[in-house]
Parts: C-alpha cells; structure tokens; sequence
C-alpha cells in the first residue's frame, strides 16, 4: 500500500456507527412479515397463491444479492478505484444467501408434500395442464424430465446456493481481512477468485431464471431469458446501492467519502442498466411475435388476453412495465443533474426498485391460473401476500446486511485504491 493510502487510511473514520439495534428492528419486521405469510397461507385457503407470491419474494432478494456479487467481481476484475468504498456495501448484502437458502427450504417442502399443486405443477404427475391432460401424459415433459423433476429440482437448487455461498464468503473474508494486516495478496485473491467465478455465477442465475420462475410454464421457452434475469438482478443491486449509500451519507457516515462524481458514476451504470433491459425485453418480445409459433407465443397472450379474447389486467402491467422500468427513468436519467442530486437519485433508484420487483410479479404470478386457464387477476389478495412476503424476506436480508455493517469497518480502508476512490472527482 502507498504512503499516501496508508495516510488516507488513517484519517478515515474506521469504525461505523453501531447498527445492533436497526438490525434487530429489522429482524423483528422479517420474522412479523413471515409470520403474516404463514398465517396468510394457513388460514386463506388460497396456499398456492401465499406459496408463489413467497417464490417472488425469494427471487426478488436472491437477485438484488446475486447483483451486488456481479457487481463486486466486475469491480475486481476491472481494477476500479471510484467503486472502492462503495464495494464494502455490497459486500456487506451478499452475507444473506445462506438465509435465502434457509428461507427458500418452505418451498422445497412444498413441492415434495403437494406434489406440484402448490408451486411448479411438474411436481405432480397428475396435475392436470389443458382440458383432461395431465403432466404424465405430455409428451413435452417427458423430454425435459431429467432435470424437471422433484430430485433434481431440489439438489440444483441447494447447489446454486451453495456456490453463491461459497464465493461471496470467499470474497468478504478477503476484503475484511485486508482490513486487518492491509496485505495486497488479497487483492489479488479477489481478482482470481473473481475471474474464476463470474461466468460460473452468470451459470447460477440463469439456472435460478430457468429452475425457479420459467419452469412455472415449462412448455414455454426462451434463450435469452438468463439475460433479462440479469439485467433485473443488477439493476435490483444498483438501485439498493444508490439508497444504501445516501442512508449512510445522511446519517453522517459518508460525509467527506461520498462525492458527486460517485454518484454520477453508479447513476450512469443505472442508466446503461435501464437500457440493457429494455433491449432484452423488447429482443425476446419481438422474436416470440415475429416467429409467432403457438409454443412460445402463449405465454404472452396469457398476460395479455382471457380465454373469451378479452383484455386481463396484466396486459396495463405490461404498460406499466414499459413506462415506468424503462422510459421514465431512462429519460430522467439522461440529466447529469438528476444523477448527482440525492433528492433526485434517491427517488429514481427507489422506482426501478419497485419496478424490478413488479417485473418479477409480472413474470411468476400469472403462473398461477383459473378454471379457464386464465391468469389470475392482478389485483387480488395475492398482492398482500406479496407484500408480506417481500418485507419478511427482506427484513432477514436487511438484518444480515447490518450484522455485517456492524462488524467491519466503514470501507475498505487498506484497499491498495482507496485514495483514488476518496479523491474520485469530476
């Protein structure tokens, strides 16, 4: 480390403020939005809805998570200085995969005690699909019954967490304990670690894309759907990361760390994100249209139209979708000004934010269907479900991130680059 990081690092607060107490705030609204969902799915009588909309949950914070990993790895693997204090965070989050695994252990259930009728319906044979026939009796299924099957749904999925485990446990132990002795072998650790793992992760979650959420229609398929997975999983992470890093700097924690030039440099890395995906969304929507083949193309009618040919809720979804995760914050974010202001950045990433998550919904739960073969309605006391099930989930990850917060310094005060980070100007 140079003389002049090792001076900057000593002039740096080391120790951040103590988060015991919002970390047990937020632990107790985890277990309280947990308990409501159980409750949701003991007393409803509507447990497939509770149990998808927890799928959702699941898939929204296992994504923001696999994006700060993303995003950590390209920091190393690109040598950035200006990402070096705001990496600590992000580092800080991905501590919550091995609660997402304990979290997502209820699904797992059950799929092996319904058997398919609660979450994805190639658990159970005699699930019936369209008319009388069953999935034992598709053709279509049989063909991808290797791996769609309880056995190996349940092993992949335990092993996709395990490695997401693995590497993010990998790359923390790393940046804390360069804290400690401020040896750059560790830096080094982190780019071969790095470079070793980033297209495994990219493997991860396009599994996660294919296992979790395109199987809940697995006679529909779609090549670039891993892509747009993606693209959500790292806006997810930018948009958590913005809002993270002006919590710290309001309450006092980041003053004189956090400059406008970082600001303006996460928000031209939304704003590439935001036109990432919208050029998936679009490239999948178009060459579905414009093949027109009834095997893949049923997946969008299902989310546009009913069965007697009327508009469903899910097609002003689709809108929604398209204004508000693509055009407005695209176009709100060609200002400079809007990318350096914290009053306009804050409000900006908290949308894409809702977004994402909304994109998920759109995604999982017309998975969900009627007598008709309709997509359950938009509107419906699934929405509550959803709601308590992303708090419960999000306020165990939000516990995670502050235990963590808690127990390592501020930023990586060792990090052979963190005097070009604090001095990251226009």
């Amino acid at each position: 480390m140079s003389t002049h990081a090792a001076s900057v690092s000593t002039a740096i607060p080391a120790t951040p403020a103590p988060a015991a107490s919002n970390a047990n705030k937020a632990l107790g609204v985890g277990v309280a939005g947990i308990v409501l969902t159980a409750l949701g799915a003991a007393v409803s009588g509507n447990v497939s809805g509770v149990a998808v909309s927890w799928l959702v949950a699941i898939v929204f914070w296992t994504a923001i998570s696999i994006g700060m990993a993303m995003l950590i790895m390209i920091h190393h693997l690109t040598d950035a200085g200006w990402s070096v204090a705001l990496r600590r965070q992000f580092e800080h989050g991905i501590s919550s995969f091995k609660w997402l695994l304990l979290l997502f252990v209820p699904l797992l259930l059950a799929t092996w005690l319904g058997k398919g009728d609660i979450v994805w319906p190639w658990g159970n044979l005699n699930h019936v699909l369209h008319g009388t026939e069953t999935v034992g009796e598709d053709a279509l299924y049989w063909h991808k019954s290797p791996i769609l099957n309880i056995h190996s749904f349940s092993v992949m999925s335990v092993l996709l967490f395990a490695f997401l485990i693995w590497v993010s446990a990998r790359l923390r132990k790393a940046s804390f304990t360069q804290d400690v002795d401020g040896d750059v072998k560790w830096t080094h650790m982190n780019h071969a670690t790095s470079a070793q793992s980033i297209a495994l992760t990219a493997l991860v979650l396009t599994c996660i894309a294919f296992f979790w959420v395109m199987s809940l229609d697995y006679h529909w398929g779609s090549t670039i759907y891993g892509m747009w997975f993606f693209s959500d999983c790292i806006r997810g992470a930018l948009s958590v990361g913005v809002l993270v890093q002006l919590w710290l700097y309001v309450r006092g924690d980041f003053k004189g760390i956090l400059n406008k030039k970082h600001l303006h440099s996460i928000g031209m890395f939304v704003h590439a994100f935001t036109a990432f995906w919208a050029y998936i969304a679009v490239s999948q929507y178009l060459l579905i249209w414009s093949a027109n083949i009834p095997e893949e193309t049923f997946w969008y009618n299902l989310r546009e139209l009913n069965h007697d040919g009327s508009t469903n809720q899910w097609w002003y979804v689709s809108q929604v979708l398209i204004v508000l995760h693509f055009l407005l914050p695209f176009l709100l974010l060609l200002s400079y000004k809007n990318k350096i202001t914290p009053s306009r950045i804050g409000p900006i990433a908290a949308l894409i934010l809702g977004t994402v998550l909304l994109d998920l919904v759109f995604n999982i739960m017309p998975g969900l269907k009627d007598a008709h073969g309709d997509a359950r309605p938009f509107l419906s006391i699934n929405l509550l479900w959803i709601l308590t099930s992303v708090v419960g989930v999000g306020g165990v990850c939000s516990w995670s991130y502050l235990k963590s917060f808690g127990s390592t310094k501020l930023i990586p005060i060792r990090d052979p680059r963190i005097a070009e980070c604090l001095t990251h100007h226009e």
